[in-house]
């Protein structure tokens, strides 16, 4: 084993210019036995919201589950309490009443456990509110064979998925030609599309958990692909670190958020100027990627302005600009906020005359409770802010009120970035043992399993990516790398030679 600090600061030098942490996929189309399993509970109780225009999968799976139910003996006993609880919060807003079980899901470990990733208080409000159904969905899922009928399907549920490969690689393509700027390597960054038959397909459900997006999405049964909720997503997944990297540019724009108090947009965009910022940006950009004609694109932009999205306008027109740069998104983005001229927007903003609604945002942020210090220090580490990022991470730690082992994975990161090897070492130890999320116990094993490769402790090594395995069991990112690591040493890859 290497030793002392230079030793050490050699090796994760070598980590760092191999981006042994960021070499994985970062867009994923993929489906979930959890999300079915909890969709196809709710559809048992009554869950029937666009049923008709639902991919005929739908209604082929829940008579297979109604048949199930009529012939085991005691189902009936089962299902009742777990249909009491649905009914009991079921949400007067069909969309709402979708989007907290799909939210529970995305934070439930695979069946027949269903166990939650985190304690019910550090959940997301609304994942929360129905948490206490875990219990009836394990028995429900056991009682009536609910996986036999989830491998029956798998074949269909591969079709479907292939059907969105092909449009979702052209949509991060286009969409990544037109900022000219690659999505960002981030270790444990991650932008993943679930599909599933079981939900309502007129609804897209997006979610922000820290520095992972998901978007839910339900075949319909012309096999409409709602490709630009998608991108709504995508566009955040690349924006959002710019927002975070400058966000000391945006104290100055804070008095336009006093004109859209009365606007009928989501609260959060009127008390952050940040997320405000962003959106405006976001839909100019899907304005200037729709193929429609100009003059629906205007009417487009007044809905945003009547809906309190003020700076959509002024974004827009900044874009025609930007199109014509070589400069990529990523360097144009700060001249492109300090241009904004506030005392005009203000003034314009101040002769808008609201609208009485707004369409709901599509993307959730969707923040667990108690969770602002590693939320704000994961986004500052994917915005390149280590010494920021170790500061919240610190103090999660010290309060001791956050998930400790993400708190201690975030450090464990923050000295890889910083070279140091030591403390990466035992930043990551730590945090194995105390961790309860998956992805941080599966990555913490295959970092370390990088180190003792190239310590040339191949046992050490191969005692981790075993490990690593166990816990991927449903990250497929995650368990390709812990194989790779059994399968042979991690060697950094030679740098090339200057010509």
């Amino acid at each position: 084993m290497l030793a002392g600090t230079l030793a050490g600061s050699v090796v994760l030098c070598l980590l760092v210019a191999s981006g042994w942490a960021q070499n994985r996929p970062q867009v994923s189309l993929e489906t979930s036995e959890t999300l079915f399993s909890v969709l196809t509970a709710i559809n048992t109780c009554g869950y029937d919201q666009e049923l008709n225009t639902s991919d005929p999968l739908r209604s082929q799976i829940r008579a297979e589950v109604a048949k199930a139910v009529a012939n085991t003996a005691g189902a009936q006993d089962v299902i009742a309490p777990m249909c009491a609880y649905y009914r009991q919060h079921q949400m007067n807003d069909s969309s709402r009443d979708l989007s907290q079980y799909i939210s529970l899901a995305l934070y439930l470990e695979e069946p027949p456990t269903f166990t939650p990733k985190m304690k019910q208080a550090e959940l997301p409000p609304d994942a929360a509110g129905v948490a206490e159904i875990v219990p009836f969905l394990q028995a429900f899922y056991q009682k009536i064979g609910l996986h036999a009928i989830w491998e029956r399907h798998r074949e269909r549920y591969a079709e479907l998925t292939e059907i969105y490969h092909a449009p979702l690689a052209k949509m991060t393509f286009d969409t990544e030609i037109y900022l000219k700027m690659p999505s960002a390597g981030y270790l444990g960054r991650q932008f993943t599309v679930y599909l599933d038959a079981m939900g309502a397909p007129g609804q897209t459900n997006a979610r922000n958990y820290a520095s992972d997006y998901y978007v839910v999405i339900s075949p319909a049964s012309d096999t409409a692909i709602k490709m630009q909720q998608i991108r709504h997503t995508y566009l955040h997944y690349l924006l959002d670190p710019l927002a975070l990297k400058n966000g000391g540019t945006f104290k100055r724009l804070e008095p336009l958020l006093d004109d859209v108090k009365m606007s009928p947009m989501d609260e959060a965009f009127k008390s952050n100027i940040s997320l405000l910022v962003t959106e405006c940006l976001v839909r100019a950009i899907e304005e200037r990627l729709t193929k429609v004609p100009e003059t629906e694109r205007t009417q487009h932009i007044d809905a945003a302005d009547k809906e309190g999205y003020v700076l959509t306008r002024y974004f827009y027109d900044a874009l025609v600009k930007f199109e014509k740069d070589p400069a990529g998104m990523r360097n144009a983005y700060p001249d492109m906020v300090s241009s904004i001229e506030v005392g005009k927007e203000m003034k314009r903003a101040s002769l808008i005359e609201f609208s009485g609604e707004a369409a709901p945002e599509l993307l959730h942020l969707a923040g667990r409770k108690n969770e602002h210090l590693l939320l704000n220090a994961e986004r500052r580490l994917a915005a390149g802010d280590p010494e920021t990022a170790q500061k919240l991470a610190q103090q999660a730690l010290d309060e001791q009120e956050e998930d400790s082992g993400r708190a201690l994975f975030i450090l464990a990161e923050i000295a890889t970035a910083n070279r140091d090897m030591s403390g990466a070492r035992k930043y990551f130890e730590q945090a194995l043992q105390t961790a309860h999320e998956p992805k941080v116990i599966a990555w913490s094993h295959i970092y370390l399993g990088r180190i003792f490769d190239l310590q040339e402790d191949r046992f050490a090594a191969l005692d981790q990516y075993r490990a690593a395995l166990v816990a991927a069991a449903t990250l497929p990112e995650a368990k390709l790398a812990a194989q790779r690591g059994l399968d042979q040493p991690y060697e950094p890859p030679v740098a090339k030679q200057p010509e």
